[in-house]
């Protein structure tokens, strides 16, 4: 039977804007800079990506919950969201295979949420005003100290947030005596990445953050993949040399989300914060190479500049967002490295971009045959 949440909660704005609702999750108070995922399904594979890490996530769907939770559709180890925001927010649920409410989800890992919130016009609000950060509270706190820590919280432009969520040890998985063998520099990587790349044959070698070229190249990679990843590309200052000399071996890359803008970096391209992300599991992209569009998900508040790669001879603009324009993915002409913005793997979201996978598998062949 649903639990009568009588507690009441409220979401503060940086710019003090309040909206009130009932407390989900645990009893608390959180922070974040607050985005929004259009997305009809997948909550547990989206709060459970890394590249939400440190983010209050307002869900658009009309409600979450009802599905409750399954053990196979988990992203990491555990959720990485700051907190969530919904309109309804089911704690009955109804599944085959399901082993738990969301609510017990959020509890297990001590997740602080808001719902009965006008989503719509908080959404609505958001998308005129721009990214900012907020605070969830069912802790009784007064809204005017709450309007005060806001604005303590730190700015996601500028922050550095994969170490927090990168791998302490290498770890390996897929079949060990297969012929095209993949370094994974891991940088909030989702579980389905490395399954993509698993279910293709590679054997993949996983590596922390912070892992020295010179070791990754050691190990002969048939290829090298670079995850997506939470924070600001900008200050990952070391981890962007570490890629450019990576890139300069001529091993085949392939990078994803963070990766991809690293790559960018990498290669003196600019990155730059969005006035609101790309975050939903329906949206456009085409392909200019081939004239093919597909339907893509995406997790990203910062973007690659699209005149900056535009202006550069050695590199290929391959992919672009059909509903602003934003570039969606490179290639560079003078080695066997290409990006995207959006991550093909889905989980949750359509397959229309699987075929980059393909693509990766076959330049690892053509290098080493």
């Amino acid at each position: 039977m649903q639990k009568e949440n009588k507690q009441t909660a409220v979401l503060v704005l940086e710019d003090g804007k309040v909206f009130h609702g009932k407390a989900a999750g645990i009893l608390g108070k959180t922070s974040g800079e607050i985005a929004f995922n259009t997305g009809m399904y997948g909550y547990q594979e989206i709060f459970t990506d890394p590249s939400y890490l440190g983010q209050i996530l307002i869900m658009t769907t009309a409600h979450i919950g009802n599905y409750g939770v399954h053990p196979e559709e988990v992203e990491s180890n555990g959720l990485k969201i700051a907190g969530v925001v919904s309109k309804k927010f089911s704690e009955i649920y109804s599944r085959v295979a399901g082993n738990a409410s969301l609510q017990d989800y959020l509890e297990k890992d001590e997740v602080v949420a808001i719902c009965d919130v006008d989503t719509r016009a908080l959404v609505r609000y958001i998308r005129e005003k721009g990214a900012m950060n907020a605070i969830i509270c069912s802790d009784g706190t007064p809204v005017e100290e709450l309007q005060e820590a806001v604005k303590q919280v730190p700015s996601m432009e500028g922050l550095e947030l994969s170490s927090r969520v990168s791998t302490k040890e290498v770890y390996s998985l897929g079949d060990e005596n297969s012929e095209v063998k993949v370094a994974l520099l891991d940088l909030g990587v989702k579980t389905n990445i490395i399954r993509c790349l698993t279910e293709r044959g590679c054997h993949v070698t996983v590596y922390p953050m912070g892992t020295s070229p010179q070791d990754i190249l050691a190990m002969n990679p048939s290829g090298i993949m670079l995850s997506n990843g939470p924070g600001d590309p900008q200050a990952m200052k070391e981890t962007i040399e570490n890629v450019k000399t990576l890139i300069d071996s001529k091993t085949p890359v392939f990078g994803i989300c963070l990766g991809h803008q690293i790559i960018a970096l990498s290669q003196g391209l600019k990155t730059e914060k969005m006035f609101n992300g790309h975050r939903g599991v329906n949206h456009p992209i085409k392909n200019l190479l081939t004239g093919k569009c597909e339907v893509t998900s995406q997790n990203h508040g910062f973007v690659v500049n699209r005149e900056d790669a535009e202006s550069r001879k050695d590199i290929i603009v391959s992919h672009i967002h059909l509903n602003d324009g934003s570039l969606a993915g490179i290639r560079l002409k003078n080695a066997p490295v290409f990006s995207v913005q959006y991550h093909p793997e889905a989980s949750a979201g359509p397959h229309d971009s699987r075929y980059l996978f393909d693509e990766f598998v076959e330049n690892m062949k053509a290098i080493h045959q």
